[in-house]
């Protein structure tokens, strides 16, 4: 009789990976630039606040 076989998953990748957002020092300029590329968003979730 042929018992059947499992092959677990393989394990995810758990290395540390490195973080952007840690790599760039906060500085005034990066913040402005931040909150500048952010302003579609907030306009998105001010849109969708009042529904």
């Amino acid at each position: 009789m042929n018992t059947p076989t499992y092959e677990p998953p393989a394990e995810p990748d758990r290395t540390p990976q490195p973080n952007a957002i840690l790599a760039e020092p906060a500085t005034p300029a990066a913040c402005a630039r931040d909150y500048a590329d952010a302003a579609p968003i907030r306009a998105t979730i001010d849109k969708q606040a009042t529904r």
